[in-house]
């Protein structure tokens, strides 16, 4: 059960998900936290539901959303940043996602812009979790931040053109987990990084996300129709993907899909597969 009183038992955070509005189901906890929002909701609002009917991802893609099985989940926040430094907080959500789930003893990375990929029995990494944010701003000033997080908890079997694509916890571990649990470790460890990028801002966000990325590792980006391929090696203030071309010129990448160069397409889980990202 993933209902009100469950997760109050679990959730050991001082604000972040202490106002916690639970249903069945929905078509996207992004919609209901966005309605909230507007209504004026304060920050720290969490909406889970055990299922979405229209569950989104990053470009508008769909997102896989069996019921009571996996955490589906949105937060809203209201960052005292200025408007340009909130692209990164997706970086941010994602490095806290990353400690949260290798805090339960799994090899987890994160990949640009807004994926975590989580290495399977077989040794080849699939998609476990992903994140959408959605922000509304005038001018210079942030009205709210909706981030929408949709992780792979205990989904035993997936639908054919995810099975080579996409992993949860119990598929790679062979166990069975408490959403509750695990909805509340991650809580726990995205309150902690969102303190931070508060007081530091972009600079947290981006320390806490490359700590948690294969930089170095050889990858190609395809952005306006051109292919670009070289080494990641990091992201920019701004949230870009950087990536060292052989002959020291290094690009920004604002946009596009990116993978791995010594993956397949069948698994290399890019940006907006059917699996995570979501909301």
């Amino acid at each position: 059960m993933l209902d009100v009183d469950v997760l109050a038992a679990h959730v050991g955070t001082r604000w972040l998900g202490r106002r916690h509005i639970h249903v069945a189901s929905c078509v996207s906890t992004n919609d209901l936290a966005a309605a909230e929002a507007r209504a004026g909701a304060a920050e720290g609002l969490l909406i889970t539901a055990d299922e979405q009917t229209g569950g989104r991802g990053r470009q508008g893609r769909s997102w896989h959303s069996p019921g009571a099985t996996n955490v589906h989940a949105s937060v809203l926040l209201r960052p005292q940043r200025p408007a340009m430094e909130i692209p990164p907080l997706t970086l941010l959500v994602g490095g806290a996602l990353a400690q949260a789930i290798g805090a339960l003893g799994f090899d987890v990375r994160v990949k640009w812009p807004n994926d975590l990929l989580l290495k399977s029995p077989d040794g080849r990494q699939r998609k476990i979790a992903g994140i959408l944010t959605e922000a509304t701003t005038e001018g210079d000033r942030v009205g709210h931040v909706v981030v929408g997080i949709g992780l792979n908890v205990n989904t035993a079997v997936f639908p054919a053109g995810l099975a080579d694509k996409a992993t949860s916890l119990r598929l790679a571990s062979g166990a069975t987990f408490s959403r509750a649990d695990v909805l509340a470790r991650v809580l726990a460890a995205l309150e902690n990084a969102y303190e931070q990028f508060q007081s530091a801002g972009a600079t947290a966000a981006i320390r806490l996300w490359e700590s948690h990325a294969d930089l170095g590792r050889s990858c190609r980006a395809h952005v306006n129709g051109r292919v670009i391929t070289g080494l990641m090696a990091g992201v920019a203030a701004d949230g870009a993907l950087l990536i060292d071309e052989p002959g020291n010129a290094r690009h920004r990448v604002v946009a596009g899909e990116v993978l791995w160069v010594a993956d397949s397409p069948a698994t290399s889980g890019t940006p907006g597969d059917d699996a995570p990202p979501r909301r």
